[in-house]
């Protein structure tokens, strides 16, 4: 399992997109969990080493995707991916992985097209809801 932040801009509704270290395709920002933290805190953290993102994340989860990890040595594992939304305040300029990430806002609709995963799409594509719930 992993958490991930999905990263909004309270007043137009954008999504905030990073590029992956290996492949270089749109993601939001996750990873795994952390001893000591919630979940939502965790996916927070996130936020901030991979975007350099700051706000408030919610503590209930808006929904989860599958996707397959490719490892180094060729396979995958499944993971699932509980997904929290953060509503950013600030994007810091330097953050740690700034240098191995770029970093977008981008509609819901177009993020949706940009994300690979099925599970995420919908996330996205379903997001007025989703946010509306929070």
């Amino acid at each position: 399992m992993q958490v991930a932040a999905l990263c909004l801009q309270a007043e137009t509704g954008n999504v905030l997109l990073i590029t992956s270290r290996g492949t270089g395709r749109w993601v939001v920002p996750k990873g795994w969990p952390m001893s000591g933290r919630s979940l939502a805190q965790a996916a927070k953290q996130e936020a901030w080493e991979e975007a350099g993102a700051q706000g408030e994340i919610a503590e209930a989860e808006i929904g989860t995707y599958r996707y397959d990890k490719v490892q180094d040595r060729g396979f995958a594992i499944p993971v699932e991916v509980r997904v929290y939304q953060m509503d950013v305040s600030a994007l810091a300029d330097e953050f740690p992985e700034q240098d191995q990430r770029k970093r977008r806002w981008f509609g819901p609709a177009r993020a949706a097209e940009l994300v690979a995963e099925d599970g995420l799409k919908k996330l996205l594509r379903a997001l007025p809801a989703a946010a509306e719930k929070v």
